[in-house]
This record gives structure tokens, C-alpha cells and sequence, in this order.
């Protein structure tokens, strides 16, 4: 599934939003692991693509994809901004600090993640969430308690 989306936030809430829907729609509940895992990666790269990889008159695409055989959903979330690219590994966040959480979240949610160059311009953002999607270990305690509402799409 894939779709466009305004870089605001609006347009990220609005893609968490449908994620949730289609992981419903794939027979995932709102409120099963694998969905508020999923829904939690589409808020944090969303928000990511609004905030850092915003390019006027642009927006973002969001992809999401189940690929049943591995045991996976794919995440991406594609942008104009070509310069702006994620670190390679999340940032250290300091737990005093308003933000800066976010790639930890997606690291500690996704079993893999990472980024690549989008043609002509631009770039993807992904994760793969894993349908068993129970980590081994506690959240650390600077996370915040709860996942936010997810949203989906394939195309841009």
C-alpha cells in the first residue's frame, strides 16, 4: 500500500492513521504488538520526514508492505530532501532532552532499519518490523509509555 502525504503534521498523523487501518485490514487489532510496533516506526520516520527532510512544495510517500513468507512489514517513508540524511546508527539521546528519541525508538522497534538515495531526488527512510513483534528486552525508561495511532501507504 503506498500514498502521499502533505510534509506537516497533519500529514504525519494522517499516515499513522492508515497504517493502523491496514494493518487491521491485514489482521493486525489497533492494539496488537505488531501494530502499535509498526504505528510507532510510521509516526517517528513521518515526523523525521517533516521535520528534517521537508522541502517546500513537497511531500512525503509512505509504503507500507507484508511480506508474510519473512515474517515482516516493511516501512518507508520517502522525501525530497536528498542532503538530509539519518546517522547510521540512532543518535545517544540524553534523557533530559525534548527529542532526539526517535531513530532509538526505530532502532529498538525495527529488526532492521537504514536509508538509500530515491530517484531523481531525494530519499527512502525504511524499517522492517517483524510480525513477532515482542522485544527481548524492556523499553528503556527514557521512551515514552505508549505507541501512537500508525498510518500506511505504498506509492509516491
Amino acid at each position: 500500500m503506498t500514498a502521499q502525504f502533505a510534509a506537516s503534521p497533519r500529514g504525519a498523523r494522517l499516515a499513522r492513521r492508515l497504517a493502523v487501518r491496514r494493518m487491521e485490514e491485514w489482521g493486525y487489532p489497533p492494539a496488537s504488538d505488531v501494530s502499535c510496533a509498526v504505528a510507532l516506526v510510521v509516526g517517528e520516520l513521518t515526523a523525521n520526514a517533516v521535520r528534517h527532510g521537508r522541502v517546500p512544495g513537497c511531500g512525503f510517500g509512505l509504503r507500507l508492505a507484508l511480506d508474510a513468507a519473512a515474517g515482516l512489514v516493511r516501512v518507508e517513508v520517502a522525501d525530497a530532501a536528498a542532503r538530509k540524511r539519518p546517522p547510521a546508527a540512532p543518535p545517544a539521546a540524553c534523557p533530559e532532552g525534548e527529542s532526539g528519541r526517535g531513530l532509538l525508538l526505530v532502532d529498538y522497534l525495527a529488526a532492521r532499519w537504514g536509508w538509500a538515495p530515491r530517484r531523481p531526488v531525494g530519499k527512502t527512510v525504511w524499517g522492517e518490523v517483524s510480525l513477532d513483534s515482542s522485544p527481548d528486552v524492556p523499553l528503556p525508561p527514557t521512551a515514552p509509555p505508549g505507541p501512537a495511532a500508525a498510518a500506511t501507504s505504498d506509492t509516491w
